[in-house]
């Protein structure tokens, strides 16, 4: 096996370790927090309108974290750094 194929698989395999790993956490913050909204909207139900404003501005932060880290496992499969450094060390077109 040489470098690149060694550096091409070292990517894929961390750009999946980014998207499984950094989605877990989003994905229980959403729940956590749907769930807390859903139980103050059924203890006062006149306040509903605020809660859901406020719950959608926090699920769209929370969501951000996996949009990072979709962004970082993209960057790695095809605009890695590495992958240009190491053809031009080997002597690659």
């Amino acid at each position: 096996m040489d470098s690149l194929t060694l550096i091409g698989a070292v990517s894929i395999f961390t750009a999946g370790l980014t998207m499984g790993i950094g989605s877990i956490a989003p994905a229980l913050g959403q729940g956590r927090a749907v769930s807390q909204a859903l139980s103050s909207i059924a203890q006062q139900p006149d306040e509903a309108n605020t809660l859901t404003r406020t719950l959608f501005v926090g699920l769209a932060l929370v969501e951000s974290t996996a949009i990072y880290c979709f962004l970082v496992s993209m960057l790695l499969i095809f605009a890695n750094p590495f992958w240009n450094f190491f053809q031009q060390q080997l002597g690659g077109p």
